[in-house]
């Protein structure tokens, strides 16, 4: 009789770890697919786990996400980032990224351990609808995991142009203009608890500019 009974307790144990490999992932994904919608318009979300029971504890092996907008409001990036150390491997893409100053196009982040990878589409036409004196930027080197560009603005019908370098700097993201004591104007254009940024370039294509960035979380 016993033994009966730890038959059917076993059984039991793998009917219930077999119908919730089969329906926790979904209801995960579907939770997800709610919450980011409303943000924006999401194409496609999957989420898988083993055993995935996981999933109880907000842990998941894979998240792949693809979205045709989103708008970042303040607070969700570092909301998402924190999110993404109990995931394995992350591929998101975004079509169109608003985040509040400037439009991103092709947009995409990934997650490989403890590496992020993000890259963006940044045109020009964006670059002057967010700053509408800046008529241009353009890298023009990049190298040791900083990136140089160049912008043109417009001033009083006097246009000049300065090169300023975008680097990793104790986790953060700075600029700092090329220019005798720019280091005193240095600008802190990106920090976040949960990512130490590591590296940003970038490559040239015509009226716009793919920029990628690498980092570890913290």
């Amino acid at each position: 009789m016993r033994r009966l009974a730890a038959i059917a307790v076993a059984l039991l144990i793998v009917i219930v770890l077999g119908v919730a490999q089969l329906v926790l992932p979904s209801i995960a994904a579907q939770q997800l697919r709610d919450r980011l919608s409303r943000n924006g318009r999401v194409l496609y979300v999957h989420v898988s786990a083993f055993p995935a029971i996981e999933l109880l504890w907000h842990q998941a092996d894979t998240v792949d996400v693809r979205m045709a907008t989103f708008t970042s409001r303040p607070g969700h990036l570092a909301s998402l980032l924190g999110q993404a150390g109990d995931v394995g491997s992350l591929n998101a893409s975004v079509s169109r990224l608003d985040t509040g100053l400037l439009t991103l196009r092709d947009a995409t982040l990934s997650k490989r351990g403890d590496v992020l990878t993000g890259t963006a589409v940044v045109t020009e036409s964006a670059i002057r609808a967010a700053l509408p004196g800046l008529q241009s930027v353009t890298p023009v080197a990049t190298g040791d995991g900083a990136l140089t560009v160049r912008g043109t603005a417009s001033l009083f019908g006097v246009t000049a142009s300065v090169d300023a370098t975008v680097a990793a700097r104790d986790g953060s993201l700075v600029v700092a203009p090329d220019l005798p004591f720019g280091g005193l104007a240095t600008i802190t254009v990106f920090s976040n608890p949960h990512l130490d940024v590591q590296s940003i370039g970038a490559t040239s294509a015509a009226g716009a500019f793919t920029v990628r960035a690498v980092g570890w979380l913290r």
